[in-house]
């Protein structure tokens, strides 16, 4: 059984507000503040309480400081994280929700990463909500976790540099190629820090088939007329055999036959390079007894949008079908091999623990022939054997 977290950003995503929801979720605060003990952070306490909004109970957790804080650039927050004593799968995910966050920041204000600093308690909030969190997933115990689009807001806003409009510009960054949806409102729902955290830790999405277990709410700060200000978050289990992994992808189809072969062969090479993750043709027959081909193209759902356009543009085809649908898939990891003919590129299938078989890349297969002149086959067994003496495994 795979564990999902889903995130229901109805009134938007802040770190306060996550770190609400996870301990709504029966993540133990006091876990979670033990950990960040191990970071040479201090002058602050979490404070923990039940709110509701709108009638609708949930955990309020606060950041709050006590005395002057030093402001801190991104190269010491990542110097700090990275040789701190958190465990490696939380300080890892801390360091890559940071490093969005600072990469945003560099391109608004034109500055090299190095230079970004966050000023004094927001340096704090940042650090403890950021580590909170990444703290606290890993508590939960979670497989995969997705996100609903993110709603923007319209307005003015007022910070460390002065008046900013809405969605805060590095909030913007942070979500480019994700999607987002106008929330009609004024106040800011979604913070720099809330979208980093999502585009780093979450699949954007709709909500998967599952077996719910818990409903928790994280409690903003604000208190809205028109919407509680709460983030959601379903934790539910599906249903996935032992050993394998499971995702969501589109698929996008179109029937097609009156096209260019020439036009059709550019089309997949297109496709294939502007991130499908597979492109296919399927003969068919279609009406008026002619004959054509059925186009299917499996993507990573934010990238169906663009796909389909790009199939529409570059083809025949006046429509497209998209559906999304689960994918039950293998382990893989990628291993460098050392042959008689030079290095060649293997893939290694797992099925949980167990390795599978071993793949070579044809494309460092292809290569290794051209160099040595010796046949394509003959290079795939001897990249197969060294690659099974790599591995510790019999011929």
């Amino acid at each position: 059984m795979m564990k999902t977290l889903y995130l229901d950003t109805f009134s938007g995503i802040s770190g306060d507000m996550m770190l609400g929801l996870l301990t709504d979720l029966g993540v133990d605060l006091d876990a979670i503040t033990n950990e960040l003990g191990k970071l040479p952070v201090s002058g602050y306490r979490l404070e923990r309480r039940e709110e509701k909004r709108h009638g609708i109970g949930g955990t309020r957790v606060e950041v709050v400081c006590a005395g002057k804080q030093p402001a801190r650039t991104w190269s010491e927050i990542d110097a700090m994280l990275a040789n701190s004593a958190l465990g490696a799968s939380a300080r890892e995910r801390a360091r890559g929700i940071f490093r969005r966050l600072g990469e945003a920041e560099a391109k608004v204000h034109r500055v090299p990463l190095e230079a970004v600093h966050f000023h004094e308690v927001g340096a704090v909030d940042a650090i403890v909500d950021i580590v909170g969190t990444a703290i606290g997933l890993d508590l939960l115990g979670v497989d995969t976790i997705l996100c609903t689009p993110l709603p923007l807001s319209t307005g003015i806003v007022h910070g460390s540099h002065g008046a900013m409009p809405l969605p805060a510009p590095a909030t913007l960054e942070l979500l480019r190629g994700s999607p987002v949806r106008d929330a009609g409102s004024d106040r800011e729902l979604v913070t720099p820090t809330g979208a980093a955290i999502a585009t780093e830790i979450a699949r954007f999405g709709s909500l998967p088939e599952m077996i719910v277990e818990r409903i928790g709410y994280g409690v903003g700060g604000w208190d809205l007329t028109d919407r509680p200000n709460l983030l959601r978050g379903v934790l539910g289990t599906t249903d996935v055999p032992h050993g394998l992994e499971q995702d969501v992808v589109s698929v996008i189809e179109t029937h097609i036959d009156d096209s260019s072969p020439e036009w059709l062969g550019s089309l997949l090479d297109r496709l294939m390079a502007e991130g499908a993750l597979d492109a296919a043709f399927s003969p068919l027959q279609m009406k008026k007894n002619r004959p054509g081909i059925r186009v299917t193209v499996v993507a990573q759902p934010n990238d169906a949008p663009h796909l389909a356009r790009l199939l529409l543009r570059e083809s025949s085809a006046i429509g497209v079908r998209l559906h999304e649908t689960r994918r039950l898939k293998l382990r893989r990891e990628g291993k460098t091999v050392d042959t008689p003919f030079g290095q060649a590129e293997v893939k290694l299938i797992y099925e949980g623990e167990e390795l599978l078989r071993i793949a070579p890349e044809h494309a460092s297969c292809q290569a290794l022939a051209r160099i040595s002149g010796r046949p394509l086959p003959e290079v795939y067994r001897i990249v197969t054997t060294a690659a099974h003496r790599a591995c510790g495994l019999e011929d």
